[in-house]
């Protein structure tokens, strides 16, 4: 018995060893610490700050800045977008001196959503008025997430290289429109690739797209009259 209280005697005294080293080390860690912030509190409190600024930026500009231009850019957009909806093109573009046109709406909100999409407003207008070299840099500033929405951009690009007698860029833009791989509009900017094929005399290049419509998408109208576009040019598969 008295063997067993000594070993708990001895057993109840080395926790508090184990304790107090362990007090020792974390205060000894505390000291590193401390001692490394004095040396380096100037580039720590810095960056700290920093962080915090960022932040409260990110959130500020979103808030105060972002949202309420996004707004202001919706708004201005509004009447522009009724000029194009009634073919007042000129209007559409530079406003009527009481509204904004597209072209105003880029100048004070490119950055926005509603900006972005001026772009492709612009775009359009400006193609549609014969002002194709104006049309393509407008259109090509538009992004969107949209695959048809895209692919009709790129498209439009294509009509207006096309336009300008630049049947090569005409060519690589109506692929990009093509590459969307939709039902829709694919087929149709693909046929658009090989008759611009066609026109730049290159009857093999215009053979391959035009497989590639009747094999990918037969049901479309295009993909329909793939037989008589391959035996005007003696191939039919």
């Amino acid at each position: 018995m008295q063997t067993t209280m000594a070993e708990n005697k001895a057993n109840t005294k080395q926790p508090a060893t184990a304790v107090k080293n362990q007090d020792f080390d974390l205060q000894a860690t505390a000291d590193r610490a401390t001692d490394f912030y004095g040396k380096n509190k100037n580039v720590i409190n810095a960056v700290v700050i920093g962080f915090a600024i960022g932040v409260a930026a990110y959130f500020g500009y979103k808030r105060f800045v972002s949202q309420p231009a996004e707004e202001k850019a919706q708004v201005a957009i509004f009447q522009a977008q009724n000029f194009f909806a009634a073919d007042s093109l000129s209007k559409a573009l530079n406003g009527d001196g009481n509204n904004y046109g597209f072209l105003q709406v880029i100048d004070k909100y490119g950055s926005t959503k509603a900006g972005n999409l001026a772009h492709y407003y612009a775009g359009v207008c400006h193609v549609r008025l014969g002002e194709f070299q104006k049309g393509i840099d407008q259109l090509k500033e538009f992004s969107s997430k949209d695959i048809v929405v895209s692919s009709i951009a790129n498209g439009l690009i294509g009509d207006a290289y096309m336009e300008l007698n630049n049947a090569a860029d005409a060519v690589s833009y109506y692929k990009k429109a093509g590459a969307s791989d939709n039902e829709v509009t694919s087929p149709m900017y693909l046929l658009r690739a090989g008759l611009a094929l066609e026109k730049a005399n290159k009857p093999d290049e215009a053979k391959t797209v035009y497989q590639q419509i009747k094999q990918k998408y037969p049901r479309s109208n295009e993909g329909r009259e793939m037989e008589k576009y391959l035996a005007r040019l003696g191939e039919v598969k």
